[in-house]
């Protein structure tokens, strides 16, 4: 059985999406080895590979990059360059990992629908995006002959929002990479020397973007440092997105510029490194589809301050981290405050995330991904039986 998956995603320095391809892709094949997959892209497109991001080409036999020729990648690759491509090469499944099938009903397709953030909360996203997403969610919620969720969170929005079949959308959780372990502080020493991260700090991992909220955490973290004696340093790890200029000018006015540090993208050794050595972990974020980043902190022993939303809830819940108000300031200086004076209840959510992060793991999420393929294969086939049936009822009607 040949079955494609949306290469695209590898082809950028790897976010959240991007490490769900890679690691999908990989399990799935290392379960399935007399099953052909395939990583498909236009022919324009390269696979990202570097010092910076961890080995993303498949190291696995059944598991190859397949590029397909698209005049128009922009316009086309969806609606002809790929189809193309399903029908000449008799792919069983389509996967698109990210939002995105062929327009072309040519096989049973799957489509990983990760939030549903660009149509919830459309004033922390460009607008271009916003108007595709309104334009493209529905259409590929309509077309997939299953859809996939990373929570049960997102899975009721996608049904509630797209008007989704409930019996067509499965939620499979995420898991952290393997990456992500503990290291002693020895370890990590010389990755935080090179950063200039300092032996006491908070760590915040992610994309500096309106969604995840850092405003918050800034004048949380200007609160504690009028409050308090705490002298912690706030790390802020990740790739600067749009809007990010009102969060300097945030930081500047609040004089916190010499105890705050971006370290911009960082590669897993070195984030690997700041969790297991972080004083805290937190993400006040406003809206996720699952909430990866808390979940790899706590794979690495960190204590985790996470929002109280639902897709977190579901994630980090169970007494796993510290949640909070995120759009209260108040209440995550309060977390914070408590947490950095009390180093037993930290060493508490470190022993309860550590248990928890262990639930997740990616053979887990490949297994379930590869019950909805089969399920949509039947489901498809069955489909097409129905309309083959009823054509022919008519045919011989006429006769």
């Amino acid at each position: 059985m040949r079955i494609g998956l949306d290469g695209i995603p590898l082809t950028e320095a790897k976010a959240g999406i991007g490490h769900y391809t890679a690691e999908l892709s990989a399990e799935l094949a290392r379960q399935s080895p007399s099953d052909d997959f395939e990583l498909i892209l236009p022919d324009r497109f390269e696979v990202v590979v570097g010092d910076r991001d961890a080995a993303q080409t498949p190291t696995v036999s059944n598991l190859r990059v397949m590029r397909a020729p698209s005049a128009d990648v922009r316009l086309r690759w969806w609606s002809m360059g790929l189809p193309l491509y399903a029908r000449e090469h008799d792919l069983a499944l389509f996967h698109g990992t990210n939002y995105h099938i062929p327009i072309w009903d040519l096989c049973p397709t799957v489509v990983t629908i990760h939030d549903l953030s660009s149509l919830l909360h459309a004033d922390t996203h460009r607008e271009e995006l916003v108007r595709r997403a309104r334009l493209r969610l529905p259409a590929m919620a309509r077309a997939a002959t299953f859809i996939i969720t990373d929570s049960d969170s997102v899975r009721r929005e996608v049904c509630e929002h797209l008007d989704a079949e409930p019996s067509r959308v499965v939620a499979v959780p995420l898991a952290p990479r393997r990456a992500f372990r503990f290291v002693p502080a020895h370890e990590s020493v010389e990755v935080r020397r090179r950063l200039g991260v300092e032996d006491d700090f908070l760590l915040f991992v992610g994309t500096v973007e309106p969604r995840k909220n850092l405003a918050t955490l800034v004048r949380a973290y200007a609160e504690l440092a009028r409050a308090t004696d705490f002298t912690t340093q706030l790390v802020i790890a990740g790739g600067r997105g749009w809007l990010s200029d009102e969060l300097f000018e945030l930081i500047k006015r609040e004089e916190l510029t010499e105890r705050t540090l971006f370290t911009g993208y960082v590669t897993d050794e070195e984030l690997r490194a700041l969790y297991s050595s972080c004083t805290l972990s937190i993400y006040p974020s406003l809206y996720e589809g699952f909430g990866l980043p808390p979940l790899e902190a706590m794979s690495c022993g960190a204590p985790v301050v996470a929002s109280r939303i639902p897709v977190l809830e579901e994630t980090c819940g169970g007494g796993a981290a510290r949640l909070v108000d995120p759009v209260d300031h108040a209440d995550v200086a309060l977390a914070l405050a408590e947490l950095l004076s009390d180093a037993n209840a930290r060493a508490q959510l470190s022993r309860a995330g550590l248990e928890r992060a262990a639930a997740y793991t990616w053979e887990r999420t490949a297994r379930l991904t590869r019950e909805v393929y089969d399920e949509a294969i039947s489901a498809w086939r069955f489909q097409r039986g129905m309309t083959k049936a009823k054509v022919s009822a008519v045919m011989n009607e006429e006769r």
